[in-house]
C-alpha cells in the first residue's frame, strides 16, 4: 500500500497477484544502528559494500533481468554479491566504481537477478576549501516521445520513498546537508525513484514486461522541478527529463514477457 500510495498513477498494469515492478528496491535494505550511521545518514560499515576510501556515494545505474513476477504474499530470499571495484582519476577527482549483483527468489525460483552500479566520490569541499561537486544539469533538446509521465517531486514525496527504502542518505532529506555538505542545487531525487518511473512506463506500451532493463544517471535532479518520464518513439529507448530539458537518467529495454 505505501508503494502504491508513492507511485501511482504511474504504476504499469500487472496481474493482480502480481507486486508492483521496482519494489524490490525496498525489499532487504542494509540496516544498522544509529550509532552505526556515517555523516552522510548511510551505515557507516555496510558489510554488504566494501570499505571504499571515499565519503561520497552515489547510486550510477545498472541492468535488471526479469524472470518472474514477485507476487504478493511472496517470502524473497535476496543474495547479494561484489561483482567489481575499479577505481578512477576523473576530471572531478579520484572516483570509485564498485557492481554489485543482487538475485532475488521465491519459493518458485529466481525471480530477478540485479547488477547495481555505484560510484564513490572526494567530498565536496577539499582540504583547500575548494568547492567541488557536479555540475549542473545542460539543458539538451527535447526529443520526441512517443508518451510522457510528468512528475513534481516534492519534499514529502522524497521523504516517504527514504521511509519505505530505509534510505538514511541525507541529500534526500536534509537540505542544508545537501547543499552545503555535498554542494547539489537542492535535495536530491533519489536514482531507484526514477528507475522505478521509467520500468514502469516501459512496462506500460501493451508490449509485456521488458525482459531487460538497463539504465544510467546522468546529471541530478533536485526537489519541486517538473521532472517528465519518456518513452521514444521506437519504444526501447527511455529517459527522464527537466523543464528546462536537462536529462537526469536514461534507460533502454530489450523486450519479453516475464
Amino acid at each position: 500500500m505505501s508503494f502504491r500510495a508513492i507511485f501511482e498513477p504511474h504504476l504499469a498494469p500487472l496481474p493482480a497477484d502480481a507486486a508492483s515492478l521496482g519494489i524490490h528496491w525496498c525489499l532487504s535494505p542494509a540496516i544498522a544502528g544509529m550509532d552505526q550511521l556515517g555523516a552522510d545518514g548511510h551505515p557507516a560499515k555496510n558489510l554488504s559494500l566494501p570499505p571504499v576510501p571515499l565519503p561520497r556515494r552515489m547510486w550510477a545505474g545498472g541492468e535488471l533481468q526479469l524472470h518472474d513476477h514477485l507476487r504478493v504474499g511472496d517470502k524473497v530470499r535476496k543474495v547479494s554479491t561484489i561483482l567489481d571495484i575499479v577505481r578512477k582519476q576523473g576530471r572531478s577527482g579520484e572516483l570509485w566504481f564498485v557492481a554489485v549483483g543482487h538475485a532475488y527468489h521465491s519459493d518458485r525460483g529466481l525471480a530477478l537477478s540485479e547488477r547495481q552500479d555505484i560510484v564513490y566520490r572526494e567530498a565536496a569541499i577539499s582540504g583547500n576549501g575548494v568547492y567541488r561537486n557536479t555540475s549542473p544539469a545542460e539543458p539538451t533538446a527535447i526529443r520526441p516521445a512517443a508518451q510522457v509521465w510528468s512528475v513534481v517531486p516534492s519534499s514529502t514525496l522524497l521523504f516517504r520513498y527514504s521511509a519505505i527504502t530505509f534510505n538514511g542518505h541525507r541529500i534526500h532529506y536534509d537540505l542544508p546537508y545537501a547543499t552545503e555538505a555535498e554542494g547539489y542545487e537542492g535535495l536530491v531525487v533519489h536514482g531507484p525513484f526514477q528507475a522505478t518511473l521509467l520500468l514502469n512506463l516501459a512496462a506500460s506500451q501493451g508490449a509485456g514486461i521488458p525482459l531487460t532493463f538497463r539504465y544510467r544517471g546522468i546529471a541530478p535532479a533536485i526537489v519541486d522541478r517538473e521532472l517528465t518520464v519518456r518513452v521514444g518513439i521506437d519504444g526501447q529507448r527511455l529517459w527522464t527529463q527537466g523543464g528546462s530539458g536537462a536529462v537526469h537518467m536514461e534507460a533502454d529495454i530489450d523486450r519479453g514477457v516475464a
